[in-house]
């Protein structure tokens, strides 16, 4: 059975919380119950891991080097914009992974337009609110298919 892990950065655990006006009315359990049903429906065992520190998020992307985890959907939050070490753990597990944004940070403030995790990964998914999370694993899962059809 397939493993992927989604890794959620710091704030994203204020869901209907925070900022509705951007980031909708639905809560940060409403999206983990749609991750997990989500992981049911592939028959994929997914994981869900939220933090406010940057050093938790380090430390689970290598954990998943460890566990074999096949694929990563990553929301860094604010960590996206400036974490040299986030980028550099997701680099160096390799690990196909993809970020995702609920909002469009290229329509927002001029600082959110930058991403240093981005090049690093597979792809990136903005502005479709938690839908772009089953679009990232939807896009996960068709990588490592891809990637089978080669071997």
């Amino acid at each position: 059975m397939k493993k992927i892990l989604v890794i959620n950065g710091p704030n994203i655990n204020f869901l209907g919380i925070r900022e509705a006006s951007i980031y909708g009315q639905q809560t940060y359990k409403d999206l983990e119950e749609m991750i997990i049903k989500k992981g049911e429906k592939e028959n994929i065992n997914i994981t869900v891991f939220q933090s406010n520190s940057e050093g938790d998020i380090i430390n689970t992307i290598q954990e998943a080097y460890y566990d074999k985890v096949d694929g990563i959907v990553i929301n860094p939050g604010a960590y996206t914009h400036y974490s040299i070490a986030i980028r550099d753990a997701i680099a160096s597990v390799n690990i196909p992974t993809i970020e995702v944004h609920i909002s469009n940070i290229h329509k927002r403030e001029a600082f959110r337009h930058q991403s240093v995790t981005a090049p690093v990964c597979v792809g990136q998914i903005a502005g479709l609110g938690l839908k772009g999370y089953m679009l990232g694993i939807d896009g996960i899962i068709s990588h490592l298919e891809e990637k089978e059809s080669f071997v």
